[in-house]
């Protein structure tokens, strides 16, 4: 039995790009979007936020000189091709998506809102939710951990490409242990890199539960949906 009806599901972009780097891999794409059909088939509703950094990062662009506010504007263009290509690839294998936009950008995607995402979630529609929180100096985990609250998701997945948190960076440290379970009392505290410190505080705040997963594995949705012990649970202690 599924364990929860509603969820925000958090994709990275780069995972989005695969072993490209850049850009977006049109295998891992059609991949994300079987899962998330069978996600929408089985009964729940899906609304789904993607980050940009497959294509533009706005905090790389001031390292670079770019002008900050800028930069995060063409990182929320960024998650809007991201959403484009993902609701295209939902849509071409017969599950209907809606790209919402959190600046007006008719006829891209329709102006987000709470009520439209959750119509359109109501309806079988999976919610593709762009632009992050639509202001600068906010990331798209601030973004999702947002879009989560307001649509009054169940839980927030966050899809990255390794299986859950660790002590450290797994990638880089190979005495790094997995949590399978962790407040973000102490997630604060341990400084982890789950997600930044607003996303994570506003998670905190509302009793908002993360699971963050490794999406990049086919059929690794499912089985956290299905209520298997994969990833790493956060909650409020």
């Amino acid at each position: 039995m599924r364990k929860f009806q509603r969820v925000l599901l958090k994709l990275s972009g780069e995972s989005l790009a695969a072993q490209q780097k850049q850009g977006i891999d049109s295998t891992r794409l059609s991949q994300y979007a079987t899962q998330i059909k069978a996600a929408v088939d089985s009964g729940l509703q899906v609304a789904i936020v993607i980050g940009g950094g497959n294509i533009f990062r706005g905090l790389q662009g001031a390292s670079r000189g770019f002008d900050r506010v800028k930069g995060d504007q063409m990182g929320m263009l960024a998650t809007v091709i991201n959403s484009l290509a993902l609701s295209s690839a939902l849509e071409a294998i017969g599950q209907p998506a809606d790209v919402f936009t959190a600046i007006a950008m008719h006829p891209i995607g329709e102006h987000y809102s709470k009520w439209k995402a959750i119509r359109a979630m109501e309806a079988g529609r999976v919610a593709i939710i762009s632009c992050g929180t639509g202001n600068p100096f906010f990331t798209t985990d601030t973004g999702s951990a947002l879009r989560g609250i307001e649509v009054e998701a169940d839980v927030m997945l966050k899809g990255t490409r390794v299986d859950g948190i660790y002590t450290a960076d797994p990638e880089k440290d190979p005495t790094a242990t997995k949590f399978d379970r962790i407040t973000y009392d102490e997630v604060l505290a341990r400084g982890l890199k789950v997600m930044d410190i607003t996303a994570t505080a506003l998670c905190k705040e509302n009793k908002l539960p993360i699971i963050v997963f490794d999406m990049d594995t086919p059929g690794n949705l499912d089985k956290v949906l299905a209520g298997e012990p994969i990833g790493t649970y956060v909650y409020e202690g």
